[in-house]
């Protein structure tokens, strides 16, 4: 278990290989609740190389000094993640401009 937020991964390993290997991550919000947003990719076991680049929002609490995972959303892959921004883009425009 991790101690900080710095430590927290989703890189894990079996014998010797990286069969989640983690790319990237952005920590979105922290405190004893903490939202981190990862890009990492998953091992092909059968054609013995990395599948394309797929994203997953986690979420994680502290409890007792210690980070543990509560929640996760895995976007499947990019397109997936494209249409989301998208549409978050859009919502919020139309937010920014009821505001105005």
């Amino acid at each position: 278990m991790a101690s900080t937020i710095e430590e927290i991964t989703i890189t894990y390993e079996e014998d010797g290989i990286a069969v989640v290997k983690e790319l990237d991550k952005a920590v979105l919000t922290k405190g004893a609740w903490t939202t981190i947003l990862f890009r990492y990719q998953d091992w092909d076991r059968s054609k013995k190389q990395y599948k394309p680049v797929r994203y997953s929002i986690r979420r994680y609490r502290k409890i007792n000094n210690e980070y543990r995972q509560q929640s996760k959303f895995n976007i499947s892959s990019t397109d997936q993640a494209k249409k989301i921004t998208e549409k978050l883009q859009d919502w919020i425009a139309q937010e920014d401009s009821v505001q105005d």
